[in-house]
């Protein structure tokens, strides 16, 4: 929060960082299910057409290799290349709106409640986790006073 409200509101595309899968997973879409039209090699297994591949999107962008500390939040990450709203073809139309919505939510919220803060430290946040979901049981919260 410090960092959101330390930037200035015309600093480059504050919302894209937290749109990343490697920090924020949607609700509903951890995983979905694709069908290949033919048979396909993934690594050394082959997938024959019509079988089903679950893909985890929530491993989207968790690759040590690539991402230094992946699962660490860091909104000024220098590698912004992420899938959160699709790539190519899938790229979603909405993108600009959600970037916006983000921005304006985070100004919004950091203006107008400068103490707000977590009452418990990140590790301890409870997390509702299936093969299919990833989302928080509660998100507790403090305002300091004068805020």
């Amino acid at each position: 929060m410090a960092y959101i409200r330390w930037r200035s509101p015309t600093a480059p595309r504050p919302g894209s960082s937290p749109l990343r899968p490697r920090f924020v997973t949607t609700p509903n879409h951890t995983a979905i299910r694709r069908f290949p039209t033919t048979d396909i090699e993934i690594g050394d297994t082959v997938v024959p057409a019509g079988d089903t591949v679950l893909l985890c999107l929530a491993s989207a962008h968790r690759d040590p290799l690539r991402y230094p500390d992946p699962d660490r939040f860091d909104i000024g990450r220098q590698d912004k290349a992420h899938l959160a709203l699709g790539h190519g073809l899938h790229y979603c139309l909405g993108a600009p709106l959600a970037r916006l919505q983000i921005r304006v939510a985070l100004e919004v919220i950091t203006g107008s409640l400068p103490g707000l803060a977590l009452s418990v430290p990140p590790e301890k946040l409870s997390w509702r986790r299936t093969f299919r979901s990833h989302a928080l049981k509660q998100l507790p919260i403090t305002l300091k006073p004068g805020s």
